[in-house]
């Protein structure tokens, strides 16, 4: 292609995004949303390598220039906005005045809807669907004029692994990730080793948790490395429980902390927080939740596919543990703590828990 060609398409992709993004800045929502904030489809956002939707919200009232974007992955079997706002997201965008950006996986490319988490040409930087989650918050940055030294990154189950080797391909575009019912980054490099992942945690490449993220990283990176908080139910018997200690494993490791030397925190009977590092935001954190399956978890009843009331808003806490919104009141009792009452008193569950 010669360059005046390269030209001309250059000055296309231009006239698309900027026509995309007065349909951000105008469009009215429909009466039947629940939301008075914008939330539209992206259709032209630069490279697309991984054949991925791209929507984006922007609440009503956004600052000009400045706010934080947080970036949402959602599970097998779901939509992006349908996951946005089942997990409470579009409900703290509102509130906090932060923009989304929703990437969609196409049944086209997986008829479950799940991300591909655990090949290679799809999390490597620049490649397949990683590239084209990079393309998204790129346009985002422009678009929203948003501060691109805080970008963030959520994602559940297939979604969740993908946020994971984001945050180790690109560490140097996230400020921090939130991780719920994932496996680490480089845990698996085909399908049958993904299933075979999901179902047992097992040791790590090379026989270091935070080499495999580092594999993914530009070639020389030394940090620093993006923050991150992990989620994961005891009960899950899609992804195996184990994997949330090898996310420790890995993230303690690329900060040069040791995993042993977490703090637990107060909380509820049967959920663990515990955390790393020191200063006003930790480095890395961890919660695990007693009797809780595969899912989000939320603290009022809800009939969406993979949302667990748990009385624990996993939303309003990974805010919190971003630095964008204090801490109140995302610990809720139970009436019915059935996740304990079920259980005998001595339970391998909760043994294990006491023991963190």
């Amino acid at each position: 292609m010669d360059w005046t060609s390269s030209l001309r398409v250059k000055r296309e992709e231009f006239r698309r995004t900027v026509k995309d993004a007065l349909a951000v800045l105008t469009k009215q929502p429909g009466k039947d949303r629940p939301h008075r904030g914008k939330l539209v489809e992206i259709l032209h956002f630069g490279p697309n390598p991984g054949r991925l939707r791209m929507h984006v919200y922007a609440p009503p009232k956004l600052a000009p220039i400045g706010v934080p974007l947080v970036v949402l992955l959602h599970g097998c079997h779901q939509e992006a906005v349908a996951f946005a706002a089942a997990s409470g997201w579009l409900a703290w965008a509102d509130r906090l005045g932060i923009a989304l950006v929703l990437p969609e996986q196409l049944p086209s490319n997986h008829q479950g809807r799940c991300f591909h988490w655990f090949r290679p040409m799809d999390v490597q930087r620049g490649q397949g669907e990683s590239g084209s989650i990079h393309a998204m918050i790129e346009t985002a940055l422009r678009l929203f004029r948003a501060d691109p030294g805080r970008v963030f990154v959520v994602g559940l189950s297939a979604g969740g692994a993908m946020a994971t080797n984001l945050l180790a391909a690109y560490p140097n575009l996230f400020a921090a990730g939130a991780v719920i019912a994932a496996l680490p980054a480089g845990a698996a490099h085909s399908f049958a080793h993904g299933i075979a992942r999901m179902a047992e945690a097992g040791p790590p490449p090379g026989n270091d948790w935070a080499d495999a993220a580092r594999a993914l990283a530009p070639p020389g990176y030394s940090g620093p490395w993006p923050r991150i908080s992990i989620w994961h139910g005891t009960a899950d018997t899609v992804v195996d429980p184990a994997n949330a200690e090898n996310l420790v494993a890995q993230w303690t490791g690329l900060h040069n902390l040791e995993p042993d030397s977490g703090i637990r925190l107060p909380s509820l009977p049967h959920v663990v927080h515990r955390i790393w590092g020191k200063g006003k935001l930790p480095l890395v954190e961890a919660w695990s939740i007693l009797g809780m399956g595969h899912g989000f978890p939320v603290h009022e009843k809800t009939r969406a596919p993979f949302m667990l009331n748990v009385g624990l808003d996993a939303t309003e806490a990974i805010a919190h543990f971003f630095g964008l919104a204090e801490a109140r009141g995302f610990l809720r009792p139970l009436k019915a703590l059935r996740l304990l009452s079920d259980a005998p008193p001595h339970a391998p569950e909760l043994e294990a828990l006491k023991s963190l």
